[in-house]
C-alpha cells in the first residue's frame, strides 16, 4: 500500500521519475517492517542509478545502513499489517537503531551510527583546541563554518546528488548564474526538469556539459539538441569541397 500523504507531496513529485520508480520498487519488496535486503539488486532490475538512491536518502525517504540494507522511512504510514499476518523483520539489530513516531522511522540517539558521528566530531574539536587553536579562534572557526553551511542551497544538494563529475557540477553552477543574470532564476522543480531533459539528450557527462554550455552561450532557459552544421558546410569551410566537372553545362 502507498499513502497519498507521502507520494502526493511536492517533495516526492519533484524527484525524477526514475527516483520515484525506485522508491515504489523498494517498497514493494520490503518485509513487514519496511526493510529491504538487496536495494542494489533492485536498482539493477529496474535500471535505476546510484543517483536515484542518493536522492531518496537526501530527501529522507529511505534510511540506509552500513551493511547495505535500507528501510522505508514512512513504512508505517503506508502500511498497517494485522498481527495475525505480520512477520517480524530478520534485521533486529538495525531495527533497534530506529524509533518510530507517528509511523515514521528515525535513527535514535543511541544508535551506533550516531555514536560514531558524535565521537568523530568531538575528537576533531579536541585536536583543534589542543594542537592548533585557542578558544577564541575555535569560536571564530565555528562561525565561519556556519556561514558556509547557510550558503549551501537545495540546488547544490540536487547537483551533488545528480553527479560526481566536478566539471559537470561547475557547469551546472554556471548555468544557474546565467539564469539569474537574465532574471529567470532556477527553482528546485526547474532543476529536476532540467536533469531529466539532460538524461534524454546526453548519454555521457561530456555531452551534458556541451548541452549546458550551448545554453549558457545563447542565454537559453533550458537545454536543446546540439546544433550541427551540415557535412557540405563543414567541407566548404575546411577547404575540402571537391570540384565536379560534370556540374558544368558544356
Amino acid at each position: 500500500m502507498f499513502s497519498l500523504k507521502i507520494i502526493d507531496t511536492d517533495l516526492f513529485l519533484d524527484m525524477p521519475a526514475s527516483t520515484q520508480l525506485l522508491y515504489f520498487h523498494l517498497s514493494l519488496r520490503a518485509d513487514d517492517d519496511g526493510f529491504v535486503s538487496s536495494p542494489k539488486k533492485i536498482m539493477k532490475m529496474v535500471n535505476c542509478s546510484d543517483d536515484d538512491m542518493k536522492i531518496l536518502v537526501a530527501k529522507k525517504f529511505i534510511i540506509p545502513f552500513e551493511n547495505g540494507i535500507c528501510v522505508i522511512r514512512h513504512w508505517r504510514v503506508h502500511n498497517y499489517i494485522q498481527k495475525d499476518r505480520y512477520t517480524a523483520t530478520m534485521y533486529k539489530y538495525e531495527k533497534n537503531m530506529l524509533n518510530s513516531e507517528n509511523g515514521v522511522y528515525e535513527l535514535n540517539s543511541n544508535s551506533e551510527i550516531n555514536k560514531l558521528d558524535t565521537k568523530c566530531i568531538q575528537n576533531v574539536h579536541e585536536m583543534d583546541t589542543q594542537d592548533r587553536l585557542g578558544k577564541d579562534r575555535l569560536e571564530k572557526g565555528k562561525r565561519e563554518n556556519n556561514k558556509k553551511k547557510k550558503k549551501v542551497t537545495e540546488l547544490d544538494n540536487l547537483i551533488d546528488s545528480y553527479t560526481d563529475n566536478e566539471e559537470l557540477k561547475e557547469t551546472f553552477r554556471d548555468f544557474i548564474k546565467m539564469r539569474k543574470s537574465i532574471k529567470k532564476p532556477m527553482t528546485d522543480k526547474a532543476m529536476n526538469l532540467l536533469t531529466g531533459k539532460l538524461d534524454k539528450l546526453g548519454s555521457t557527462d561530456t555531452e551534458k556539459i556541451e548541452l549546458l554550455n550551448q545554453s549558457i552561450l545563447n542565454s537559453w532557459c533550458s537545454v536543446f539538441p546540439l546544433k550541427k552544421e551540415s557535412k557540405e558546410k563543414e567541407e566548404e569551410y575546411s577547404g575540402r569541397k571537391i570540384w565536379d566537372p560534370n556540374s558544368l553545362n558544356l
